[in-house]
């Protein structure tokens, strides 16, 4: 039996409790957790917004160390730290084909199967496929990446959701430019992430936006030059501190209806902002024909960050090896099983940047 944060319900609390985990089968991998983060898409499956089969053992960003393997697996062994990749590609589908491997067709479709049992018995399932919320999981063999070198295997569970989304919302979805303007807003994990990237991009100026003005001195940290604390007049704020024009870029990591379009006015004619935050289908956005016309903006979704994991994993770590990218500035608080409900709290109300599960 190993510890585990269970969703019985949507809405409902977690609970944690013991689960009994298979042992692994051909192509399935153990893992012993050493670190999971708490994601707001975590929270997003708690309440419902984004649906996934239940009950589930939550937790989709986290890392470990291999603890046995099944048949034909040959890229990790029993003792190497590994990152979780909650979103394998199957290399075979159309998106997959055409190297969009963050739109894989099959990336959740190990999340219906069934990942644990309870001590009664019960089918647990694994929330976005890894059930990281765990001390050990078993997941299939391209759900997990070795730990590159030099990466320190705790804090690279961040790696597994927010510093590839936000590392590759920077470079791949909105293709920052050394020397333009950026705005972030939002200043959670992906948030930071996100900051962090924009200053390894050259950009400037970095602009962080939030509700909470405590989050000033984490965003100058992660390498914001300017702090904006969300108001009415928050687009004006923006272009007064861009020469009048608006940002270059903006990048949406909320996902609610106002920050959204709050994003898009805060953004230069001809500028690109890219949503980052998942919000519910409740949340409506609506722009007229004449805006559209008048402003040339490109506004644009982004999964996971366009990312390829295989392929980002190891240019992040060159720059955390360097120093360029710092992990730890993306924790504001560690925590154990029982302190995950807290965790939703605080972000629900604005507080901190990522909490992260030690195991």
């Amino acid at each position: 039996m190993v510890r585990a944060a269970i969703l019985p319900a949507v809405g409902a609390p977690l609970e944690i409790a013991g689960i009994e985990l298979p042992e692994p089968g051909p192509g399935r991998v153990r893992v012993r957790l050493a670190a999971a983060g708490v994601c707001h898409s975590d929270l997003s499956l708690s309440n419902g917004t984004m649906r996934i089969p239940l009950p589930a053992v939550l937790g989709h960003e986290g890392a470990g160390t291999v603890v046995s393997v099944g048949e034909g697996v040959t890229h990790v062994a029993p003792g190497d730290g590994v990152v979780l990749n909650w979103a394998p590609s199957c290399g075979t589908c159309p998106a997959c084909a055409i190297g969009e491997v963050w739109l894989c067709d099959s990336a959740l479709a190990g999340a219906a199967g069934v990942h644990a049992r309870t001590a009664d018995g019960t089918d647990l399932h694994p929330g976005l496929n890894v059930g990281a919320f765990a001390e050990e999981t078993v997941v299939a063999a391209n759900c997990v990446l070795p730990l590159p070198a030099g990466v320190p295997l705790t804090d690279a569970a961040l790696l597994g959701c927010a510093v590839l989304t936000g590392y590759g919302a920077v470079h791949h979805a909105a293709r920052v430019r050394e020397g333009e303007s950026v705005v972030v807003l939002g200043v959670g994990g992906v948030g930071l992430a996100v900051l962090q990237s924009a200053r390894i991009a050259g950009a400037g100026p970095v602009i962080a936006v939030d509700v909470s003005p405590e989050k000033e001195a984490l965003a100058r940290a992660a390498g914001a030059t300017e702090y904006v604390v969300a108001s009415d007049t928050t687009a004006k704020d923006i272009r007064r501190l861009t020469g009048g024009r608006g940002a270059d870029v903006a990048v949406e990591c909320v996902g609610r209806a106002t920050t959204i379009r709050t994003a898009w006015d805060s953004t230069r004619r001809g500028g690109r902002t890219t949503v980052v935050g998942i919000g519910g289908k409740d949340q409506q956005v609506t722009f007229n024909a004449l805006e559209l016309f008048h402003w040339g903006r490109t506004l644009s979704g982004c999964v996971y960050g366009n990312s390829d994991p295989s392929k980002d994993l190891p240019v992040l770590a060159e720059h955390i090896r360097a120093g360029r990218f710092d992990l730890s500035t993306l924790v504001t608080e560690r925590i154990g099983l029982d302190g995950i409900p807290a965790a939703f709290e605080n972000m629900l109300a604005g507080r901190g940047g990522r909490a992260l599960v030690v195991f």
